[in-house]
């Protein structure tokens, strides 16, 4: 699936299953407590946390899912082509960081 196919494929989802988009500042809060997931499994199993007594061990793939998922209606929401937005992005750090992390002597 391409990354406009998610966003259409999200927006008939939300229109069709889930009534309607919540606001943007409500699923800005909700995109936050996502990457908060995200980021408890990677302190958990990548860094120096251990799981509490009783915590499962969530699938870092399905909480990465959902944060993409939160984001793509972020974007639709505000009317950005993430596909667009990400080959300008891709555009322009080939032009400022061509060289930039080669020449970092902290990277070598």
């Amino acid at each position: 699936m391409t990354i406009k196919e998610a966003q259409k494929k999200i927006d008939r989802w939300i229109n069709t299953k889930g009534v309607r988009y919540f606001d943007e500042l409500t699923n800005t809060a909700i995109l936050m407590e996502e990457v908060g997931e995200v980021a408890r499994i990677m302190a958990r199993e990548y860094g120096e946390q251990s799981f509490k007594e009783g915590e499962k061990a969530d699938h870092l793939a399905d909480e990465f899912a959902d944060v993409l998922f939160v984001l793509i209606c972020l974007a639709n929401q505000t009317g950005v082509d993430l596909t667009e937005a990400l080959q300008k992005n891709l555009e322009k750090k080939n032009q400022r960081d061509s060289n930039r992390h080669r020449e970092n002597e902290k990277l070598k």
